[in-house]
């Protein structure tokens, strides 16, 4: 059941706009598969989403002052954990959903390792080491997102991390050439050595061959195996959140299908899912989830996440408002996706 407590505070609507604008311009097919939740899950999606942009985009654009952008990350955390976020709105977002559900600060928190491994180069020699990383960048990620939806139970926390981990590792096996060409590498070093591909040198020159193919066969594969995993934990959501949550895992795990469909190329080419097919995806998230294999553990790499859950206070809860209407969301988001196609297809057009 949601959760809430008394906000100390209220974040105001132009912040919950520029949060909205923020998930919009960052990523539009979590865009409009977050039109599929309800209202109030959506308002608190975004201000999460915001304060994960804001981190990822303040790391990025730091250049060789990565370090001091990530102490003034973990500050501004700090302040809105304590109820005084500053003063920009996916801070005063943030601050009022990790109130309002609840969050433990060791969530968020794990956000931040994560992208501070990403700036000392951290590379990963197996595929546990990868998913231990996955799980701060998105397993916690996964996880906020189901107390945002009122769910604090464990196995329905381990799903959701579940599919946190395996969207990372689409990533992952998408963006193999153009992370190299940025100076990092993901894949898992032991899958590499066995493959006869010397880290090094592919990343000073980044090549396709059958040895890459494989290694990018494989990371897609664990990350079906945790999608099939993930997708007992939908079940276990509310009603009305069921058809976000499966929509943005049918999106993702497309995506690998579309890195097959490039002959496993992520150096010279980048997989797309077109609109018609997202379409076609979100109309299938509206059918129902399974419910067998609920209580299986969490992975070992994303049991803490769980733990600092279930070890948390919880304040009273309530219900979420009455959300029907699943069929009509649906529509809206599949007229909502042809608009953001269109208006695309116009840009690229009078680009060139």
């Amino acid at each position: 059941m949601p959760v809430f407590a008394p906000d100390p505070f209220a974040a105001s609507a132009a912040d919950r706009s520029a949060c909205r604008a923020a998930i919009r311009a960052g990523s539009k097919s979590f865009f409009a598969a977050s039109l599929l939740l309800p209202p109030s899950v959506r308002v608190s999606a975004y201000g999460l989403y915001a304060f994960c942009r804001l981190s990822d985009d303040a790391v990025d654009e730091a250049g060789g002052n990565r370090a001091a952008a990530l102490a003034r990350l973990e500050r501004r955390l700090t302040a809105a954990c304590a109820g005084r976020p500053d003063n920009h709105p996916a801070d005063r977002a943030l601050a009022e959903v990790l109130a309002r559900h609840a969050i433990p600060e060791k969530l968020p928190r794990a956000l931040l390792e994560g992208l501070a491994w990403d700036t000392q180069g951290r590379r990963y020699d197996t595929l546990s080491e990868l998913a231990a990383y996955a799980a701060r960048v998105a397993g916690a990620v996964g996880a906020m997102m189901t107390l945002v939806m009122g769910v604090r139970d464990g196995p329905a926390l381990a799903r959701a991390c579940d599919l946190g981990v395996a969207m990372q590792f689409t990533n992952i096996a998408r963006d193999v050439g153009e992370d190299a060409r940025a100076g990092r590498l993901y894949l898992p070093r032991e899958w590499l050595d066995a493959a006869g591909i010397d880290p090094d040198a592919f990343l000073a020159e980044p090549r396709l061959g059958p040895s890459l193919q494989r290694v990018v066969a494989d990371l897609l594969a664990a990350a079906d195996e945790l999608y099939a995993r993930a997708e007992p934990g939908i079940a276990a959501l509310p009603l009305s959140c069921r058809p976000a949550i499966r929509a943005a895992g049918l999106i993702y795990a497309e995506i690998g299908r579309a890195v097959e469909a490039n002959g496993l190329d992520s150096v010279t080419r980048r997989a797309r899912v077109t609109g018609a097919r997202k379409a076609g995806l979100l109309a299938t998230a509206i059918l129902p989830a399974g419910g067998g294999g609920l209580s299986a553990p969490p992975l070992p790499e994303t049991a803490f996440l769980v733990e600092a859950v279930t070890h948390h206070p919880v304040p009273a809860a309530r219900r979420l408002p009455p959300w029907w209407n699943v069929s009509g969301q649906v529509v809206r988001v599949l007229d909502l996706i042809e608009v953001l196609e269109e208006r695309d297809a116009f840009r690229r057009s009078a680009a060139s």
